[in-house]
Order: C-alpha cells, then structure tokens, then sequence
C-alpha cells in the first residue's frame, strides 16, 4: 500500500446538489440551491468545518477510507511515441483567429494584433484570404479586393508578422458566397430555388450562394488556393461555409436537379462523392508548394455533421468543428464536449480542434461584442476536456484590435495556463467501457416516426441519452455506425443504441458479432427497423439478437402517454416502490408477448376531462421493456422513444429507469470511478506522463438553457482507478487549483479526493 500526502492551498465550501434517487445532477427546471448529500468520502471532507483548511493528514485518511466499486484495470498503456515524429499540426495545441472584416486593413494595428497571439502562445493563426473579397492583391477574377484595401498587401503583412514571431499561419477561405458581377457572368455557379430563381445571402442580398456541384468549387476555389501558395509562406489552407455542417444543401440548378432528392440516401452518397473529391483535389494543390501542407474545411454540427464522419475521418488531418457557442437548438451546456467525443469517435487521435467565440453567439448576436465570461471559459474547458486543441477567436478590429476587448484577457489568461501543462492535457487515448453508437445516417436522414415528424426528433433523442449519462457518471465514448468491427468496440463492456434507426445487414451483423464476443446492448424504438437506403424491414434487423418481434406501427399520444405495470422484480426496477405504474415514451412501437416480462404497456388514454382520466385497458400483455441474458451478454431493448421522451420531460423515473437499465447490462462496472455531489462531466485520458481525469461543472441553473453566469463550486470529489498490476504513481496534481494532493494506491486501486472543483478541474496522475 502507498500512502502520500502533499500540502495544498485549497478551501472548501458546501455547494452542489443531487437528485433525489441519488444520481448528481440539478432540476431541469428549478435550480434549487440546497446542500449536497454526498457518497461516504466525498462526505468525509465536507463534515469539516468549512472555514477551516483540512490537514494533510486529514486529507490523506478521507482519501484511505471508502468502499471499492468494482473496476476494472485500464488498459496496457500505449508505447512511447517521440513527438517530433508526428505530422506538425499534431503538435499544435493552441488556435487563434481574429476574424477579418472588410474594415481591418484600414484600422487594424498587425503588429499589436500579432504580439497578442503570441503573447497568448498561440501556435497558428487562422488569416483571411478570402473569396468573398480579397485581402491581398488577387489576380483571379471575381475575387474582388475589399473597399478599404487600397493595392496594400493585409493577407501578407498578416503572415510576416505571425511568422517572425514563430507561429504557424491557415490561409483561411470563404468559397459559400459571391457577388453580383460573378453571377452575371457565371449564372451556372449560383444555387437555386426549386422555381429556379437564384438563392442570395439571408442578410445581404448581394451575394449570392455558390453551389458545391458547378464549376466555382472546381475553377474559382482551386485558382485562389494556387495563387495564394505561389505567392505566400503559408502552412495549410481552409475553407469555411462549406460544407454545410447540421443539413444538406437543397438545390435546383441544372446539375443538381439532375441529382436525387436532397435528405435522401441516394442524395448522400453523391454529395459525400463531391466532398471527397474536392478534399482531395484541394488538398493536392495544397501540397505542390509544401508536402507537409494540407486542406481541410469546415466541420462541426455533433452528430449531425453533413460529410459521412467515417469517410472524412479517414482522410482528414485537422478536423475544424465549427460549434462556436450554445444554440437555441442546442441549448444545454455540453454542446462542445458533444462535439469532441464526436471528433475522437472518427479521428483516431488526429488533431481536431473546436472554434471557442469569444463574441456572443445564440439566437440573438452581438459578434462584435464579449460574451459573458463564465460561458465563453466553460467552452474552452469542455475543448481542453474532451481532447479537442484550444481555438479561440473574435471578429473584427476597431480601434486598432477591437472596440471590445473584453476577450482578450480571459483567452489570453486560459491559453497561458494550458500552455504550462501541455503534456497532461494531450490525450493519447480515451479511457471508458461503455460506447454510445453514433447514427449519423439516422440523425441527418431519418424524419422520425409518422406520428411525430420533427426535424429534431433524434436531436433530442441525442440530448436525453447525453444527459442520462452525465447524470450517472458513465465513462463513455461515441462510436461512429461505420466503425463497428470487432477490433474496435470488443474494448467496451456495453454498446447503447439510442433509436438507431438505419443499420444496414452488416452493421448488424458487426452488432451481433460483438455480442457473440461477450458484449451487452441496450436498444430503444426504432432501432434497426430500417436499412442504410431508409427502406423499411418487415421487422427488426436485430429482432434475433434483442428478442423481439413488431407487432404494429408506431402509436404516439394523445392525451396520457403509455404506462409500463410493473409485472416482477428486476435490477432494472430498483429504488422503486409503493407503485404499479411507470412512465414510458411518448411514442412507442408495439410489440408481440415475450415470456415472463418485467413491465407491460398500459395503453395511453385521455387526460382531459379528468373524469375520463383512467385506462379503458389497464392490463396487457405488450412488453413495455424486452430484457434477455445468456451466459456472457445481457440485452435490453425500450419499444418506446424513452431518451427523448426523458429529454423532453425530466421525468425522474425515466432516468432512474435508464440508469438502472445502463448499469444492469454493464454488470456495474467502472472504468473511473468519480463520487460526489453536484452535476459534472467526466473525461479519462490516458497520455504520456501517465493519466488525466477532467471534471466539467455543469452545476448551474443555466445548464439546460441561456448562458453561464457565474460558477457554483462543488466541494469534494473523490476519484478511484484500477492500474494495471505494478504500476507507480509519482504524484497526483489539480492543475486548475495548481497544487497537489494526497492518494492512496492498494491492490492497483488509485483512490484520491478532490476537495473543490470551480467551473473545471484536471487532476493528473503521473506515473513513476
């Protein structure tokens, strides 16, 4: 047994709060600011008087004590890598951009603007080329120069400046818009309505929107990339607004009325063709200059991203995820760590990084004004926790570099820190043992069940199975439908799969492997009940692995959603009591009797008038949940959309349900285990000098809508790891609280307590 003990500066206070079955997390609805009532050791520090800093013996003992649950050993650890072998961007770990207007070269000061950065210690910089308008003299045609440009050379005073301070440049492009002189000479570039009427900018009806199949992304875009690497020391090239990120592009030009229709199958695969040969086509003159150069374009939209993520991922070097902020159709606070679990899922530790606005983003923009800074620090940390590179950027510079400058200083302040432990924070590998399938085809094709078709169907969908996970504390990872060999996902302990509607034969066939192999499932709705053309299967293509066969088409609600009556004892139903009844889904789809069932569907029925508020059929015999076991794998299948349902309403029992569900085909097993109060993310990485756990605070009463206002610090959070046998812990340090702390490792269990977190904390374990 190693006991060591070392001091620390931090205090503590009682802040945070827990549901009442006992999973951290806060009301949806009302932020109830009340004292957390915390497991055994987190439970331990927060009994001390909270004006008084613990001992380091104290410390020590709290970390000892506490029940074990049971892990399971990480992973044999990776083999050194020498980081100058790496391709150069991977070693890229902060990301700048002040985004140019066409005002900046007659206002914005070059050389503040690029001590900056480097004070900061960004690495590269993102500098506007453009497309729309030139920030350089550009012989190409239509590439008009902007207004304020005046014959100077902006793009590459830019460069100079950045490069005589060490730092990397992006030549950063914008190929989605043109003006009105390039439509009149090239009426075949623009989209169009299905009346065949031209498609213009939302905001200014001067330009108009390019279409991805004409010959503007084939003549126009490769001439500036060629022009801009003759000319100029740059080290990659971008393009934003394309592609589209969150939809499919819907076009009537006479190329892509010739198309299938977009948001179909058929549609897809052309478009992911046309992505795919551009990329490359761009990126091969990228690299005529420079071998080491490279293209990539705009990513992002989680789950939802527009290029097939499998495809891309095997082909991209840098995945840009364009989520700048919080949305009105996004509004919870994870958005950014969403989109990171997404770019691990499919680039196989490639660089990916997030762009963090520093401006206000949302429904409502003010892009040339601070956002609040407890919102725009969260963003970052979530980058920094789910392994994405810092990328932090603001827009325009009056006055020299911005009429606000508000941003600069918290930019500044989180990339110097980061700066400091670079080798904690760059995650070689994520550690979890449970995989979330990614649908993506279902998220971007998929309209939803006939009773309820909504365009955010599987974005809630998404959201409510986050959030579940979130709550309960679950290591997990994204794992992309295409990326579903054996030798991938046999690491995971259980696959969920959230209404996975579109599988085809062989991602179920790959599904059925796993589970051959030991692995256990859980299913909801839809799930498989199409193939990869959207067709519709006469049952489930899982139907013989979950244990269920359809009965019908799907029945939604009007009035009382569907029950399930409780019919026996299961682990799935602890902690409930004194009741007959639970909430199902909103929508579900029947199935035929299965034997001995656990809850059976009470039929939805009227819930107003009161009077008539009782079921017409209280008792059948539709399974309202399908579980199975053999020897090795346990199956749950819901016939209803419970995720979604869960995200829509909050309801508690639906949680509860989910997270007993969860950890009864995981055996409750834990990878890391994190014990405390409050509602946080949890990120494990293993990286080079040993292992990070991250903790994101969501713990807020504007978790789920608006913007951070300010931090609810949580107190104690005790964390507990299986090494592998005769591994040594030289230390264990919070980075955010920059001090050390005690730990204990026995039977090749790490145990240590983190006695406060604010918005973010990384505690890092390095091996001796």
């Amino acid at each position: 047994m190693t006991l060591v003990a070392r001091s620390g500066n931090a205090r503590y206070n009682h802040a945070g709060a827990r549901c009442d079955n006992g999973s951290p997390m806060l009301n949806r609805r009302n932020f109830l600011k009340t004292g957390a009532a915390t497991l055994p050791l987190a439970a331990a520090i927060e009994a001390l008087h909270p004006n008084a800093a613990p001992s380091v013996q104290t410390i020590a003992e709290v970390a000892a004590g506490g029940a074990t649950p049971k892990l399971i050993p990480l992973p044999l650890r990776l083999a050194p890598i020498d980081p100058a072998t790496l391709p150069w961007q991977e070693n890229i770990r902060r990301v700048g951009q002040s985004n140019m207007t066409e005002h900046d070269p007659a206002v914005m000061n070059i050389e503040e603007w690029a001590d900056f950065w480097h004070s900061a210690k960004a690495d590269i910089l993102f500098v506007s080329v453009t497309g729309i308008l030139a920030f350089y003299p550009s012989k190409v045609k239509f590439h008009r120069p902007g207004k304020f440009l005046n014959g100077r050379d902006f793009f590459g005073e830019c460069v100079a400046a950045a490069k005589k301070r060490g730092m990397r440049c992006v030549a950063r492009m914008s190929p989605d818009l043109n003006w009105g002189d390039a439509l009149e000479a090239h009426p075949e570039w623009a989209m169009r309505h299905a009346d065949g009427s031209v498609q213009f900018s939302g905001e200014d009806p001067r330009l108009f929107k390019t279409c991805m199949f004409s010959t503007y992304m084939d003549d126009y875009v490769p001439a500036i990339i060629r022009e801009v690497n003759s000319l100029y020391d740059v080290d990659c090239f971008y393009t934003n607004g394309w592609p589209p990120i969150g939809s499919l592009p819907k076009c009537h030009c006479a190329i892509c009325s010739k198309l299938p229709p977009s948001d179909t199958p058929a549609y897809w695969k052309v478009f992911n063709e046309r992505v795919l040969q551009l990329w490359h086509e761009y990126d091969a003159i990228a690299k005529e200059k420079k071998r080491d150069s490279f293209y990539f374009a705009n990513l992002g939209g989680n789950l939802r991203c527009g290029p097939n993520l499998d495809r891309l991922g095997k082909t991209a070097v840098w995945f840009q995820a364009d989520n700048q902020g919080r949305t009105y159709e996004d509004p919870a606070v994870w958005g950014c760590a969403l989109q990171g679990r997404v770019c691990n899922a499919v680039m196989d530790g490639k660089f990916s990084a997030n762009v963090s606005a520093a401006y206000s983003t949302g429904i409502v923009r003010w892009r040339n004004a601070t956002k609040n800074p407890a919102e725009a620090s969260m963003w970052l940390n979530q980058t920094l926790a789910s392994g994405m590179a810092l990328y932090y950027h603001f827009i325009g510079s009056e006055a020299g570099l911005g009429e606000d400058r508000r941003w600069q200083k918290l930019g500044a302040d989180y990339f110097q820190w980061a700066a400091k432990h670079d080798a904690h924070l760059k995650p070689r590998r994520s550690i979890a043992n449970i995989g979330v399938v990614m649908g993506q085809s279902t998220q971007l094709l998929y309209p939803g069940p006939a009773v309820a078709r909504s365009r955010d169907y599987m974005r809630e969908t998404t959201q409510g199975v986050y959030e579940t996970l979130l709550t309960g504390r679950f290591a997990f990872d994204f794992v992309h439908e295409d990326r579903l060999e054996l030798e991938r996902v046999s690491k995971y302990r259980a696959l969920l799969l959230p209404n996975i509607a579109m599988l085809s034969d062989r991602q179920c066939d790959q599904i059925r492997a796993y589970a051959h192999s030991g692995g256990s499932i859980m299913a909801s709705f839809e799930t498989s009940l199409y193939d990869e053309n959207l067709k519709q299967r006469a049952d489930f293509g899982l139907a013989d692995l979950l244990g269920i066969s359809r009965a019908g088409d799907v029945i939604g609600t009007n009035g009382n959603a569907c029950y399930g009556r409780i019919e026996r004892g299961h682990p799935v139903l602890a902690g409930f009591a004194n009741t007959n009844w639970l909430p199902c889904g909103q929508n579900r789809l029947p199935l035929r009797p299965v034997q001995d069932p656990v809850l059976t569907v009470v039929p939805g029925f009227v819930q107003y008038p009161p009077e008539l508020a009782y079921p017409p059929v209280p008792h059948t015999d539709e399974p309202a949940v399908v579980l199975r076991e053999t020897s090795h794998s346990r199956f749950a299948y819901f016939p209803a959309d419970i995720e979604r349902t869960f995200w829509l309403t909050g309801h508690g029992d639906l949680l509860r349900l989910l997270h007993n569900t969860i950890r009864w085909i995981s055996r409750d097993e834990r990878i890391v285990h994190v014990e405390g109060g409050g509602f946080l993310e949890m990120f494990a990485w293993e990286t080079t000098p040993g292992y990070a756990v991250h903790l994101v605070n969501y713990t807020n009463p504007n978790a789920h809508h608006g913007w951070l206002n300010a931090t609810y610090p949580l107190t104690a959070q005790t964390v507990m790891m299986k090494l592998a046998a005769g591994a040594k812990v030289k230390a264990v340090e919070l980075l955010r609280a920059d001090t050390s702390v005690p730990f204990r490792l026995e039977d090749e269990v790490l145990r240590f307590t983190i006695p406060r977190v604010e918005d973010y904390e990384v505690a890092a374990i390095t091996l001796g």
